[in-house]
């Protein structure tokens, strides 16, 4: 019989300890505070719901990603969520339904079937922010403004910004008139950067598609890679035009605030290709190479559920944030609380605890580990004294 360890947790699922739960929930509660003073407003979706609602909009990658089990009450079907974003989504269209601009937020455990890249966690904490309402490139840039003061909230430096746009990619692809199946070969081979698999899915093609096609591959790096996309598809793909305009826009109006800031273009970037319909971008930090935020617009993503808006958005896992960050530092310790009655000591913990500190009790008149300081009664006053390490 196969022993099994109660203990261990599935592959790519874990537990947070307090000194890593500190951190999330520290930073968890400064994140939103910070969505809501740019005019976010909360919202908490459901763990579950059923597939029909949870599973549309995203692509396919999603609903591989989710956990389905049959609802006891309604013999239906029912999905773990595996993205928060079209929970949101119905949210905005169809619980709230307002006219104009809406501003939500969210932050919460989501579940995968598979890890999204080799050292992904199963069980994110994901958290972020939508904009509904605006097609404009200025509710694009807020939402990547918000973004980086995310990651700036975090206390992560050397951020590059990365900047795309499916716009490209649908211009060129157009442009060279692909049968079905060779364009999903095509879009294969972008997708994992792979030249020399993009070189056997265009054989046979004309040179021109090929070279239409192959160029989006070294369509990456500064600013230069706008000027030279706009060279490259002025002729034949000029519908690619007003999506390097885009990102031109964009990357100035980052800029304007954040002169220093890094950022890298990359026309090839089909992340999302499937649900995006225009602005990508990630942010990565040195050291760590998956994105540690990304997102784009997705407009129409509410109309299965009966209203067709604008959307612009992102997302981060709150767990690879943290990962990133030093573990918390309780400087001041913590305080014994003596097992007495007096009602001047119960107003004294309540003041202190009021004011930031951690009193503990001592149960069987044993110190918690933590306290480096007690509180002790001199002529009917209750003050702070040092605790000498036992």
């Amino acid at each position: 019989m196969t022993r099994v360890d109660r203990w261990q947790l599935p592959d790519g699922v874990e537990e947070v300890l307090p000194a890593q739960a500190l951190i999330v929930e520290g930073l968890r509660r400064r994140l939103l505070d910070l969505y809501h003073s740019w005019g976010y407003r909360l919202v908490i979706p459901p763990l579950m719901e059923f597939t029909e609602s949870l599973l549309i909009g995203l692509g396919r990658d999603l609903d591989l990603l989710t956990f389905r089990m049959t609802d006891q009450l309604s013999g239906r079907t029912l999905g773990v969520r595996a993205d928060i974003t079209p929970q949101v989504a119905r949210i905005d269209a169809h619980s709230l339904a307002e006219v104009g601009v809406t501003r939500l937020c969210y932050a919460g455990s989501i579940l995968h079937t598979r890890p999204k890249s080799l050292m992904a966690s199963r069980s994110p904490i994901q958290l972020g922010a939508e904009l509904y309402g605006d097609s404009s490139l200025a509710a694009d840039v807020e939402i990547i403004r918000l973004m980086l003061a995310t990651l700036d909230s975090a206390g992560l430096q050397d951020v590059t910004l990365d900047l795309g746009h499916v716009g490209v990619y649908e211009a060129v692809l157009a442009a060279a008139e692909l049968d079905q199946e060779q364009e999903a070969t095509v879009f294969d081979a972008l997708q994992r950067k792979s030249r020399p698999d993009l070189a056997l899915a265009l054989a046979g093609s004309p040179a021109a598609v090929v070279e239409l096609i192959t160029g989006l591959l070294d369509l990456h790096g500064d600013e230069n890679v706008l000027a030279r996309a706009r060279q490259q598809y002025q002729q034949r793909a000029p519908a690619a035009l007003a999506a390097v305009t885009a990102l031109e826009q964009t990357a100035a109006a980052i800029r304007r605030q954040r002169p220093q800031l890094g950022i890298y273009f990359d026309l090839a970037e089909l992340r999302g290709y499937h649900y995006h319909t225009g602005m990508v971008f990630a942010a990565y930090v040195p050291g760590h190479g998956q994105a540690l935020a990304n997102g784009g617009r997705y407009d129409d993503v509410g109309k299965v559920f009966g209203r067709a808006r604008p959307a612009t958005g992102f997302a981060t896992d709150l767990k690879a944030l943290t990962t990133l960050l030093p573990l918390a530092q309780t400087d001041r310790g913590a305080i014994s609380l003596p097992p007495s009655e007096d009602p001047a000591l119960l107003v004294r913990v309540e003041q202190l605890r009021a004011a930031g500190e951690v009193v503990i009790h001592s149960l069987a008149g044993k110190h918690d580990p933590r306290c480096n300081r007690q509180l002790v009664e001199q002529q009917g006053e209750w003050l702070l004294q040092p605790l000498e390490s036992d």
